[in-house]
């Protein structure tokens, strides 16, 4: 009899603590909940500079109203949360937010990678000739057809996607919608994708196909 009880008190422990255990795997599983966020766009006018500068006491001058969060305060944020590499892939980009953001990315030793369509990034306000010039590794799409993708990939891990380009009339003016998630089913077709149009227009792969054309030709 004495034996039996232990048993059964034994048995009432181990479900307790079972019990427990469990509770606390599904508390861990809702805190690492996989991120989804949809925004729309245009955005309320509002000064951002507290994404930049989050900790910073000083305030700014301009007219535009401050600590305000809208959508591009939002995806600026979700940009900014890089760590290790960004990757951008935009049929046209001149939105100096955007583009700043980008840059403090870069200045941090964030692994930076873009991709633009080639008929719009020389357009008048592009950013793209500055994400070079500051050292930003761009390739610009040159097939017949255009590179209309609207797309980021943070850390590997976290996609941005939708209608938006980052452009001023399209965060202002235009209805747009963008997509945040970390389902991985989601975001490793945008990574392979990514890869497959920045292996196509690689300036070393062209340069040796021309001169593989040109060898051909003089023969």
């Amino acid at each position: 009899m004495m034996v039996t009880m232990k048993v059964v008190g034994l048995g009432i422990v181990a479900l307790t603590v079972s019990l427990e255990l469990f509770g606390w795997f599904l508390s861990r599983l809702r805190s690492r909940r996989t991120l989804n966020e949809v925004l729309f766009f245009p955005s309320k006018v509002a000064c951002v500079e507290h994404t930049f500068t989050p900790n910073s006491h000083h305030s700014c001058c301009c007219s535009l109203p401050h600590s305000v969060e809208t959508s591009l305060s939002h995806l600026l944020r979700r940009i900014l949360s890089a760590s290790t590499s960004l990757d951008v892939c935009l049929f046209s980009f001149s939105n100096m937010d955007l583009s700043r953001a980008v840059l403090l990315l870069h200045s941090k030793g964030v692994s930076i990678r873009v991709i633009s369509d080639k008929d719009y990034s020389a357009i008048t306000g592009s950013q793209i000739g500055i994400l070079r010039k500051a050292g930003i590794s761009v390739r610009c799409d040159g097939s017949s057809v255009h590179m209309h993708h609207k797309f980021a990939v943070v850390d590997s891990r976290l996609l941005i996607t939708g209608s938006l380009n980052w452009t001023l009339t399209a965060v202002q003016n235009n209805k747009e919608n963008v997509l945040i998630t970390e389902e991985p089913d989601l975001v490793k077709p945008f990574i392979q994708e990514f890869q497959r149009i920045w292996l196509l227009n690689d300036p070393a792969q062209n340069y040796q196909n021309i001169k593989l054309i040109s060898t051909v030709q003089e023969a």
